[in-house]
């Protein structure tokens, strides 16, 4: 492409991504006389905007919330950058003769499986900022966040931020404006307290590179976990002994898509009671979800893994005690068959003896 074109010049949304700035260092050598240029259309904050630097980044959420959320521009800035309209753009560089690129678009397919709500593109994601705050959603926000399977439930901002349809800036200059024009309260500054976790985690990610992925993550400390295949397949299709781990897994599996609430007892699940390496659960998510963002999900994963953020370390959910929390009617465990599988999650003992005559 840079040849085709005889580019001088390569504009790219600065990522937060190892791989992909490895890709880049790449092109760089490969293209001496061209110019990358990095702009910030992923992350609410300039690094020089931060009171710190990114060697000093907090080692915990609460440290960073607390050092960055009072910042003044929290929206002021971001609005003045995303709020004005493109109206033309200059002709391709492209010959129309690019048989090449016709091909490449035709292949590219960005099925969403999970409803028609899920529809990719800015003008989709606009329409859906728009209608969410034209309602009273973000008005109990707080209390509607952790339901596992209702669309109104939680923002559903993610697939279009995590796939560039959608700023942050535009969105938090959206919500700067209705709290100005409807009222702010708890639930509304919650929709910001949760994009300053993903704010957190975007920094997180630019740190710490490489260890992102590693075993025992930013603390150096190897979990107790292993991999056990059959349990693997058993937690990915659904079939373990806990029912409302299942139903989470098979709604991911139809559609692409978890509430918060059910990626956390997923994740706690395959670490604590299935005992896997936890970065096998991430290379999954990372599979299936639409709204996969590198930094949210490994740095999510290494958080319950306890190899992470987290000052608690190993944070196990209960999953009766969540069950009974969050799904009291089991109408979530129905609706995605989850009840529990009553064969056993091993198919040998640990001497490699079949578990049942059966197996």
């Amino acid at each position: 492409f840079i040849e085709l074109t005889e580019a001088n010049h390569l504009y790219v949304s600065e990522s937060v991504d190892f791989a992909i700035h490895q890709t880049l260092r790449e092109v760089r050598l490969r293209y001496p006389q061209l110019t990358v240029v990095s702009l910030n259309t992923h992350r609410l904050f300039e690094q020089a905007e931060l009171p710190f630097s990114l060697a000093a980044l907090p080692d915990s959420f609460s440290v960073f919330r607390k050092q960055v959320e009072s910042l003044e521009g929290r929206y002021s800035s971001q609005s003045a950058r995303w709020n004005s309209d493109i109206t033309a753009l200059p002709p391709s560089v492209l010959p129309s003769s690019s048989s090449w690129l016709s091909t490449a678009i035709r292949s590219i397919n960005l099925e969403l499986r999970s409803s028609p709500l899920w529809r990719g593109g800015e003008s989709a994601a606009l329409e859906h900022l728009e209608d969410y705050f034209s309602s009273d959603a973000s008005l109990i926000y707080k209390q509607t966040r952790n339901a596992l399977d209702e669309w109104e439930s939680s923002t559903k901002f993610s697939p279009w931020l995590a796939n560039g349809c959608l700023s942050i800036g535009r969105l938090l200059a959206r919500l700067n404006d209705y709290e100005t024009q409807r009222g702010a309260n708890e639930s509304t500054y919650w929709i910001y307290f949760e994009l300053l976790w993903r704010e957190y985690f975007q920094w997180y990610a630019l740190k710490y590179g490489a260890q992102l992925f590693q075993f025992s993550g930013i603390k150096g400390q190897v979990p107790l976990t292993s991999y056990y295949p059959q349990r693997m397949r058993s937690w990915i299709n659904g079939t373990t002994p806990y029912p409302i781990v299942n139903a989470a897994m098979k709604q991911l599996k139809a559609t692409g898509y978890l509430s918060n609430r059910s990626r956390q007892l997923v994740a706690s699940c395959l670490v604590h009671e299935l005992s896997i390496d936890w970065r096998y659960g991430a290379q999954y998510f990372q599979s299936q979800l639409i709204d996969y963002d590198v930094a949210s999900n490994w740095g999510n994963w290494q958080y319950l893994a306890g190899v992470g953020a987290d000052p608690r370390g190993h944070r196990r959910f209960d999953l009766a005690k969540q069950t009974a929390l969050y799904d009291p009617e089991l109408s979530f465990i129905r609706h995605w068959q989850g009840e529990a599988d009553q064969h056993s999650i091993d198919v040998v003992d640990m001497v490699d003896w079949p578990v049942s005559p059966a197996q």
